[in-house]
Parts: C-alpha cells; sequence; structure tokens
C-alpha cells in the first residue's frame, strides 16, 4: 500500500483501510459512510487520521464531488486487493451465517430485473440477513467486464456477453419475445386479431415501433431477424427503460417487443395485451455474472443462490417460447 513506514502502518487499523476504500469507490463522504455503515462524522474523523498517516490529502473538493490526489489514486487497486485478500483469509474454514452478515450488494442490469425481481428478493433477504442491503444499477452504467474487476458491482444480470475467462456466469432463465400492443389499438382491433395471436407481418412492419435501447440506437435484433427475411418495421420512438415503452405503448398505437417475463407483469397494471410475433427470432439465455475471484466466497456464493431461487419462485423459466429480447429489441 506505498511507501508506509512502521510507525505509521501501527496506526493504520482496518478501518481506515475500509474507509478510503470506500471514498475511492464513491468520491463522497456521505455516500462512502452509507456503504460501510459509518456516519458521515466518523467518515470525516477516518479521513482526517488517514491523511496524517499517509502524509497526504488523498482527496480534495470540486463542487460536490471529492476528487483523489495522485496518491490516493495510485493506492486503489492495492487497497481493494488487500481488502479481498484479508476478506478471503477469514472466511476460509468459517461456518457461514447469513444472519449475522452485514454487506451491501451491487448488481446491474435493465429496469426489468429492479422492477421484478429486485423487490421479492429484497423481502426474501430480510427476513434471513437483516443486515443485507442492495444497490442495483442500469444496464448502461458502463462495460460489465470493467465494473466487475474493480469490485463496482457484484453481479450483472444481462442477455449473453462477450466476457474474458476471469468472468464466472450461470443461466437464469430463456428470454422469449412478445409483442405488446394498447389494448384499444385501432389498427389491430380492426383487423380482428384476438388477445394472444400472431400479428400479421404486413401490420407488424406498418405499425410504429418503440424500442428499449440503452445506447440510443433506433435498432436491434428485432430489426435484424426482419432484414434476413427482407423487411423493416418502423422505430418512431426509443427509451432507455422497458417500463417507460409499456407507458408509452398503453398511451398511443406503438407496438414494443418486450421480454415475455415483462410483457406478463405489464399487463396486470396497464391496458395492453400480449401478442405473438408473425416470425422467429432466436432466444438467448439470460445470465448472472460476476467475477470469479468470488467463485467460493461464502456469502457471494449464498447470494447467486437466493437470486436464482427468487428467479425459480417468479416461474420466469416457466415461460418458453421462440422469440427474444435484448439490449435492443
Amino acid at each position: 500500500m506505498g511507501r508506509i513506514d512502521a510507525m505509521n502502518l501501527n496506526a493504520l487499523d482496518l478501518n481506515l483501510v475500509r474507509v478510503l476504500d470506500a471514498l475511492l469507490r464513491e468520491r463522497s463522504v456521505t455516500r462512502a459512510g452509507e456503504q460501510i455503515g459509518l456516519s458521515q462524522p466518523a467518515v470525516s474523523a477516518a479521513l482526517n487520521r488517514l491523511r496524517h498517516v499517509l502524509n497526504d490529502q488523498l482527496f480534495v473538493r470540486r463542487g460536490n464531488d471529492m476528487v483523489p490526489t495522485p496518491r490516493a489514486e495510485s493506492l486503489t487497486e492495492p487497497v481493494r486487493a488487500a481488502l479481498r485478500e484479508i476478506e478471503r483469509v477469514f472466511q476460509t474454514g468459517k461456518d457461514f451465517d447469513p444472519a449475522g452478515l452485514e454487506r451491501t450488494f451491487t448488481f446491474m442490469g435493465a429496469d426489468f430485473f429492479s422492477m421484478l425481481l429486485m423487490p421479492p428478493l429484497a423481502a426474501r433477504i430480510a427476513a434471513m440477513a437483516p443486515g443485507v442491503s442492495f444497490r442495483f444499477l442500469d444496464s448502461a452504467r458502463g462495460d460489465v467486464s470493467r465494473l466487475l474487476q474493480d469490485d463496482e458491482i457484484d453481479a450483472a444480470l444481462e442477455r449473453p456477453l462477450e466476457v474474458p475467462d476471469w468472468v464466472s456466469s450461470t443461466p437464469l432463465f430463456d428470454s422469449p419475445f412478445a409483442i405488446i400492443a394498447a389494448r384499444d389499438n385501432t389498427a389491430i382491433k380492426q383487423a380482428g386479431i384476438a388477445d394472444g395471436e400472431p400479428l400479421p407481418i404486413e401490420l407488424f412492419c406498418e405499425l410504429p415501433h418503440v424500442l428499449r435501447s440503452i445506447d440510443g440506437s433506433m435498432s436491434g435484433s428485432t430489426d435484424a431477424a426482419l432484414d434476413k427475411i427482407g423487411l423493416k418495421r418502423r422505430v418512431s420512438l426509443a427509451l432507455p427503460h422497458f417500463q417507460a415503452v409499456a407507458l408509452a405503448v398503453a398511451s398511443g398505437n406503438h407496438l414494443a417487443a418486450v421480454p415475455r417475463q415483462f410483457a406478463v407483469a405489464a399487463v396486470k397494471s396497464l391496458p395492453v395485451v400480449i401478442y405473438q410475433p408473425p416470425f422467429a427470432i432466436a432466444v438467448p439465455e439470460v445470465r448472472m455474472y460476476w467475477h470469479a475471484r468470488h467463485d467460493d466466497e461464502p456469502p457471494h456464493r449464498w447470494i447467486r443462490n437466493q437470486i436464482l431461487e427468487a428467479v425459480e419462485a417468479l416461474g420466469f423459466r416457466d415461460l418458453d417460447g421462440d422469440e427474444t429480447t435484448g439490449s435492443r429489441t
């Protein structure tokens, strides 16, 4: 951890290292305290001790953010590596009891998961491990591999991704593709299409579409499938969240391609109807990704198992189909 002489090392306890790691992650005294369960004054006091021990300002204020000095930046990875190793050493051979766990797990994925998975998962975990907290980041936050490498997230819940060998993963469920439209969509009613039936492909291509797109693109996997059969659709609205897509569909004459699991939930709260797509798109597996260094870490293994059980309880694996969704559909 840099050039710390023997006197300074004696003054550096583990809590100070945890505070430094949290500050390097969050760049905020308040957010760092929330992450490790300390008050703002306690974090500020720890930062003052760190400055004295390391003989460096470590962070300077720029607006509402705290910007690390070069010395602090140089400590980022060594501090995280040291904490991971300490955690690994003291967990070896120790019985894991979730009831005594105090930890914040950070996941990343589409709002699909924050809406449908996280509420029941949080309720489930609260009964078993009241000291556990969760944060859920949007898919647009950044590259999954980098975030896992930097320990900014514990797991990503995503469509199939190209990832390095050090990223572990397991399938969650297949995500078939469904079409939703407003219950009073005039064109569909005039065509006499019953709920749950396939839409005529001419009507599918004629009506405007809403696209869920995290990067602003106006095309996705549905367009790629249409292109293979020499057809195109008209995407007139691109939005970053599935819920926004569903709201736009419910209030207009648009169609949207969404995960069938999300479509089933949407019809319970919005005036929308599910239809079958008029052409086939291959179904990918939605997977959970994590850094392989956590493969055998008891708390991490436990929370992964809880996610798998929560997905099973939601019945996501029961919705088989021959369609799909992705980051853009």
